[in-house]
């Protein structure tokens, strides 16, 4: 059993920022990837941004390349999402995944991979 605790949601105007981060409790142990997923409204989960254990091995989607940076403390067991020059398309409930088999996984950005998920938070841009 994982928990994901969230933090850093809200509203921004367009071309803002937003720092949202995601700690991880219970049954961690070691090796597991982190992820970003979002969902608009009247849209599936979309995947954002992946990074595994070591922190080399990391994805994004293209909507988000170049303006969001995904990272990670294990000490803290924490994963940020670094959000800048966000646009209103960037306007979704954004949630915290855990994956623990990574290995397992055949396609990184499978909104799918992830074995718990945190609350969600909302994040909202306005033009």
């Amino acid at each position: 059993q994982v928990q994901l605790v969230e933090s850093g949601g809200g509203s921004v105007q367009a071309g803002g920022s937003l720092r949202l981060s995601c700690a991880a409790s219970g049954r961690t142990f070691n090796n597991y990837a982190m992820g970003w997923l979002r969902q608009a409204p009247g849209k599936e989960h979309e995947f954002v941004a992946r990074i595994n254990w070591r922190g080399d091995a990391i994805y994004y989607a293209d909507s988000v390349k170049g303006r969001f940076t995904i990272s990670r403390d294990n000490a803290k067991n924490t994963v940020y999402l670094q959000m800048n020059s966000l646009r209103p398309e960037d306007t979704a409930i954004y949630y915290c995944g855990w994956d623990g088999r990574p290995w397992a996984r055949t396609m990184p950005m499978d909104p799918g991979n992830y074995d718990y998920w945190g609350q969600g938070t909302q994040v909202t841009v306005s033009s």
